[in-house]
């Protein structure tokens, strides 16, 4: 059995085809990822209403409804796979997730749309869930240097991951504005529980955020995170939300023979 280390902007993953086999994703989360460091862990499975269905662990063993930058590597791996074509549909747990192809490296997924997007959660704090059930993400800008404030910020950070005005946790992103439509990132993850290089439902809820705010001209966003830059593009009137689509690099690290 070939188990594939990949990663997407530096958000890196365990990813395998385990179509028709009955296994304990859980454990296996946790076994792989200790082995190669991955953030999560992700199978590849049957679905009746997409091409595949995409089983995603986080790195402590605990489920998670969807990964956007686990989706564009899982697209990514059923390409090379020959489970899918240039263009795909996903099943998650957070809903359809289409993706496409757009060279060897670069994936672009349609990310669920906000089905929470409260910009006053917790004071300056706003919360967003993308997809229903939705993944949890905390947005707050940051006004200084933001990756130079990293291990300054880790614990303030950590205490939202687990802050009771977010009940299923969250994803704590920060970003800081760089220019019109251009930030940088900055994630404490959930189910990690460390920083993570990049985030992509984390990107998409700042984007969000952004939108809803009348902060981002033209939909479009540049985000700067710490393995890699990310592009997010968002449709919809008056601060609505009707698309969010995520792109950005791929890439095969590693295969593992287990």
């Amino acid at each position: 059995m070939n188990v594939y280390y990949m990663n997407g902007a530096g958000n890196d993953f365990m990813v395998m085809d385990a179509r028709g086999l009955s296994l304990n994703f859980s454990a296996l989360a946790k076994q792989y990822c200790a082995l190669s460091g991955a953030d999560g862990f992700m199978a590849v499975d049957h679905s009746d209403k997409a091409d595949f269905k995409l089983h995603f662990y986080n790195a402590d063993g605990s489920r998670g409804e969807m990964c956007g930058n686990g989706a564009r590597c899982i697209c990514r791996f059923a390409y090379e796979l020959g489970i899918a074509g240039e263009t795909m549909t996903v099943d998650t747990d957070a809903g359809l997730v289409p993706g496409v192809r757009l060279d060897e490296n670069q994936y672009r997924v349609q990310l669920n749309n906000p089905s929470m997007l409260d910009l006053s959660r917790k004071g300056d704090i706003a919360y967003a869930e993308l997809g229903d059930p939705g993944v949890p993400h905390a947005v707050r800008e940051f006004t200084g240097d933001l990756w130079a404030s990293r291990e300054a910020l880790r614990a303030e950070m950590e205490a939202l991951r687990h802050d009771p005005a977010f009940p299923k946790g969250a994803n704590v992103n920060y970003y800081q504005v760089l220019g019109e439509n251009e930030v940088r990132v900055l994630t404490f993850e959930r189910g990690v529980e460390d920083f993570t290089l990049a985030c992509g439902t984390g990107t998409g809820s700042v984007a969000c955020v952004l939108h809803k705010t009348g902060r981002l001209p033209g939909g479009h966003l540049t985000a700067h995170n710490p393995g890699g830059t990310l592009g997010v593009k968002i449709t919809g009137a008056d601060g609505s939300v009707t698309s969010i689509e995520l792109e950005g690099p791929t890439q095969i690290v590693r295969i593992y023979e287990m």
